[in-house]
């Protein structure tokens, strides 16, 4: 094979990393909600991870109740019965990519990440819009419709909520970045 086309051993261990990280993303969050309010000064959470929602969402949908809000549970969120093994095969293709230390599949690869990465923002976004205009017109309590942020503060009634990434999240973006690192390394001088 043309050595310009061949990435170097460093690279290819790099790119094998990038594979573990994956893995290891499925044992952590991916995102969360923090729910404060006077009643709730500890605070309540959704925690969203790969392949389950986990917090005290039996209390968070008792409270959005009254605003009209759907409830939130895993049964409204079919990615988290395949999303675990679309990572996992990503691992997969990472980890190939490493043996074969090929660019043109690592930029290939590189572009499916990216991809998925947008897909999954849009998806998120597209749930948290769901959620929070299509209210219910008889709830107890009257609520303009709203979008509750992915990353950043909001206030709804009495309470502030912050969106923030998950450990596993911090660990696909350092997937990725060790997949870039290549392409900077094993480039054509």
């Amino acid at each position: 094979m043309n050595d310009r086309k061949r990435l170097s051993l460093v690279s290819s261990l790099l790119i094998g990393l990038s594979s573990v990280l994956m893995i290891v993303s499925i044992f952590f969050p991916w995102w969360k909600m923090l729910f404060f309010a006077p009643q709730y000064p500890e605070g309540l959470n959704i925690i969203v991870y790969p392949n389950k929602l986990a917090g005290e969402i039996d209390i968070i949908n008792g409270l959005n109740h009254y605003i009209g809000m759907s409830n939130f549970g895993a049964e409204n969120f079919p990615e988290l019965s395949y999303l675990i093994y679309i990572i996992i095969g990503l691992a997969a293709v990472t980890l190939i990519t490493a043996l074969l230390r090929n660019k043109k599949i690592l930029y290939g690869l590189i572009s499916l990440l990216v991809i998925g990465g947008l897909i999954g923002v849009v998806d998120l976004y597209s749930a948290l819009k769901k959620y929070g205009t299509n209210l219910d017109p008889h709830a107890p309590i009257k609520m303009d419709p709203f979008v509750p942020p992915i990353i950043g503060d909001n206030t709804v009634a009495n309470f502030t909520t912050h969106s923030m990434l998950g450990t596993g999240i911090y660990f696909v973006i350092a997937a990725f970045l060790l997949l870039l690192i290549p392409l900077w390394k094993d480039r054509v001088k």
